[in-house]
């Protein structure tokens, strides 16, 4: 009895931790449950404020005065690039041709020195070479016969001058006794003034050494033509000197343009050793003359300009050549240096208004170009404020790195 007792009480008990065990479990999975539901609606709501965050940053950059593509300079940055605005606004344009040309010695501005004698030529002074500046009267070489088989002719002009005065003077005394003729009397004057002449030529010229050879103008010898030592008849060219006061800029037009010759008023050029784009009416320049007709061996119509030297132009050199001719009164048109290029596409940097260094890129189509400006047929407008000196710090602006999250470029 007393053992069914036990096992009566033992079978409660294990059923009494069996429920609570089953109860509790219970209780945990709900309030795991609960806790989960918590937190998926917690994270819609964190959702929701980072939506209104995200409108809120979307109004803020609505309200932002910087727009996402602006640059913004600081005032040192832009006293630093020495920026410089231009507003634009129609103005005279020149139409433009575009060709090759050559700076070319003005017509007289170049002589060519030729031998005085023949003889062995030495050139005065170890300095004197291409490009070296000589004066009007300088003395620039010494030719000399002196150990030549046929001798020195201006020794033998000497002998020839003494032999011709002595036989006038003693034809003279001859013609008083009425020895000879009048007319044999006449032949032997004209053979002494010969011999006097040939010998004068000479004279101003002659030295122990032998004839010297001067420039006959000031400037700087363009070419030598003969070495040291070599041998020269009279009348060979030695070398030539070249006036550097005034040149001649000659532009080779094809033939498509003949009827725009008479147009063109002046032109602007560069060299190929130069980047400086230079002006013909900034150096007095003037046009001399356009061809009216077409060489035979040639399909180029040559126009001709004259202009002061005052750079180091050198004749002989090639040259960029921007022809002016009709101009048009309602332009738009900005300087070389404020358009950029990226894989062909070009832009200008325009100020904000109000905002002295806030600027932003804008596309522009380009029309033709003088080497100095170039026409802009779409992208700004009159009154815009296109920056024409320090685009590339401006540039570089734009392109600096940024930190995540920021919108506007400083």
């Amino acid at each position: 009895m007393r053992r069914t007792y036990l096992y009566v009480v033992a079978c409660i008990i294990l059923s009494a931790t069996i429920v609570f065990s089953c109860a509790h479990d219970h209780d945990t999975d709900k309030a795991h449950a609960e806790k989960g539901h918590r937190a998926v609606a917690h994270g819609a709501d964190a959702d929701v404020h980072a939506a209104d965050a995200d409108v809120h940053g979307a109004d803020a950059d609505a309200h932002d005065p910087h727009a996402a593509d602006e640059i913004v300079l600081t005032a040192a940055q832009a006293r630093d690039a020495g920026l410089k605005v231009e507003k634009v606004s129609p103005q005279p344009f020149a139409g433009i041709i575009k060709v090759s040309g050559q700076i070319v010695s003005a017509v007289g501005a170049e002589h060519t020195v030729s031998a005085t004698s023949s003889g062995i030529v030495t050139w005065t002074g170890a300095s004197l070479a291409e490009g070296a500046s000589v004066r009007s009267g300088q003395s620039l070489a010494v030719i000399s016969a002196k150990n030549m088989q046929d001798g020195d002719p201006l020794a033998k002009a000497k002998v020839a001058c003494e032999l011709a005065t002595r036989d006038y003077e003693r034809a003279l005394e001859l013609a008083q006794d009425q020895l000879i003729s009048q007319k044999e009397l006449e032949q032997r004057r004209a053979a002494m003034e010969t011999a006097r002449a040939a010998c004068q030529a000479h004279s101003p010229n002659m030295t122990a050494n032998g004839i010297t050879v001067s420039s006959p103008m000031s400037g700087f010898v363009k070419n030598i033509l003969v070495r040291q030592g070599a041998y020269v008849n009279v009348g060979d060219p030695l070398l030539t000197v070249t006036e550097t006061r005034r040149l001649q800029l000659r532009a080779d037009v094809p033939e498509s343009h003949v009827g725009m010759l008479k147009h063109i008023s002046s032109a602007h050029f560069r060299t190929a050793a130069s980047t400086q784009v230079y002006r013909l009416d900034e150096l007095h320049g003037r046009l001399l003359s356009y061809g009216r007709s077409l060489p035979s061996d040639a399909f180029f119509l040559p126009v001709i300009f004259e202009f002061d030297n005052v750079g180091n132009f050198i004749s002989g050199s090639y040259a960029e050549v921007w022809l002016l001719t009709r101009r048009s009164e309602s332009s738009l048109s900005v300087p070389l240096s404020a358009v950029t290029e990226e894989q062909g596409v070009h832009f200008v940097y325009v100020r904000h208004a109000g905002e002295p260094y806030a600027f932003h890129r804008r596309e522009v189509r380009l029309g033709e170009s003088d080497g100095l400006r170039v026409v802009i047929r779409q992208g700004i407008q009159p009154g815009d404020e296109v920056v024409v000196k320090g685009v590339w710090q401006v540039r570089l602006a734009s392109v600096a790195s940024l930190p995540e999250g920021h919108g506007h470029q400083h």
